[in-house]
Parts: structure tokens; sequence; C-alpha cells
């Protein structure tokens, strides 16, 4: 046992632990890796689980890395962190530069809860100082669990892939209903206007969603209407959201 578990120790140089638990499986390793690598994967669900477990009110907020600090996005999701912690939201974010930074220095300096779920990556991503609890995972999967688990809203910033992987996954779990049906907010209506374009035109034409499924976003350029948006949602989400049973999604 003690073999096994050195042997899952063991990490390349510029390699993450999701690369190595993604990689096809080699017929003398899988004995003596991916068995050992659930315990990992464990631990990092029970971490979380317990450092966020008296989390009620959170909110995700979601942008690019890249953002600089005197960009105007930088500043809208400074102020909005700010507003929102000024509500009694905590704010949290990749734990990241850009507009993870911003959103984590506005909910510090307003004196709110203010967290950073960070992720290991081949290229060294440093957490921001403006946190009041920082968390590092491995795993992808594991990070994005946390902030649908513990969030009431999805704040979007412009961003990249990373940024449209979480609006998608949560567009997605609201509309299969997976989870509760909670506000997704877009800000920047210049940044995010063609691509609600084509998701009007190309993918609602052809039906492959529907009308309902444009209506589970915002957008809006103001960082108070964000806050107005998030907390206009709380007094209704139990009179809109009526979770579908299992049984109700078993074929007959």
């Amino acid at each position: 046992m003690e073999k096994n578990e050195k042997r899952i120790g063991r990490q390349a140089p510029g390699t993450t632990q999701d690369e190595q638990l993604l990689e096809s499986p080699r017929p003398d390793e899988f004995k003596h890796t991916d068995p050992w690598r659930v315990f990992r994967i464990m631990g990092e669900f029970v971490e979380g689980f317990d450092e966020l477990a008296t989390l009620t009110r959170g909110i995700a907020i979601f942008g690019s890395a890249r953002t600089k600090s005197d960009d105007p996005d930088y500043k809208a999701a400074q102020e909005t962190g700010a507003l929102l912690s000024a509500q009694g939201f905590a704010v949290i974010t990749g734990g990241g530069p850009g507009i993870m930074e911003a959103a984590n220095r506005g909910a510090f300096e307003a004196g709110g809860l203010s967290i950073g779920c960070n992720i290991e990556l081949p290229f060294e991503q440093r957490p921001n100082s403006y946190q009041t609890l920082s968390l590092t995972f491995k795993y992808f999967f594991v990070r994005k669990m946390m902030f649908v688990k513990y969030s009431l809203a999805f704040v979007i910033f412009p961003g990249g892939f990373g940024t449209l992987d979480e609006l998608f996954e949560a567009l997605t779990l609201i509309q299969t209903r997976k989870i509760r049906n909670f506000p997704i907010v877009l800000f920047g209506k210049s940044y995010w206007s063609g691509m609600l374009d084509w998701l009007r035109d190309v993918m609602l034409r052809e039906g492959k969603i529907s009308e309902q499924d444009m209506a589970l976003f915002f957008i809006t350029d103001s960082p108070a209407e964000v806050v107005e948006i998030v907390t206009r949602s709380q007094s209704s989400l139990a009179e809109i959201d009526t979770p579908i049973s299992d049984e109700i999604r078993l074929p007959s």
C-alpha cells in the first residue's frame, strides 16, 4: 500500500493532477494509479465542503485573468464585489488575477467575506492578496462543484474559455433542472451581444434551445443592477423554482 501511495504522489514537472487523471491508462499502471487517485479527489471534496460548510450567501464572480487593473471591467468588478458585500453577500472567485482579483478586492476592502478557489495549472496562477479565505484545488471538476454548490448567483464578466465554461455549465444544469434556478448575470452588453445574437438567431431559430432558455440570464452594464438582480431573486426563487423528482424523470 505504501509503495502505491508513493507512486500516485509523483508528478512530472509541468503536469497537473487533472492531466494525469484524464490520461489514458497504461495496462501496467492502472491498478497502481487511478484507484489511489480517488482518495486524493475525495480529500479535495472533503476539504472544500469543510471549509465552506457555513457559507449560505455566496455569489460567484467569473471573468478574465488577463484583465488589467486600469481596465473599466476591473473597476466594475471591484465595485460589484463591494456592493455585494454591503448587502451581506460573500464573494467567491477563482482566486487569481484580473477580474477575480478585482471582485475579491472590492469585497475585501469593504470588509466582507472574500473567498478564492484557486486551481493548480501548468503555469503558476498566483492567488491574489484580497482573500479572507483561500482554497487551492488540483481538479477542475471539484473546484467547479464548489462554485455551484455554494453560490446563489453567477456574475459573468468578460472572459475567455474558462469563463464560458463556467457560464454554459451553469446554464446546462439549470436548463436540465439539476440545480435550482438561480440568476446568471452577464456583465458588459457590448462584449456579450454577439454571443446572444448567435444564440437567438442560430440556436433558437433552429430549435436547439427554447425561448425559456433565453430567459435564464440577465445582461447589464451596471454594478448596482447586478446587486439589485441578485437581491430581488432571493425572494422569488421559491416561487419560480419547482424541483423535478427522479420519478418524473424516469421513462414510463
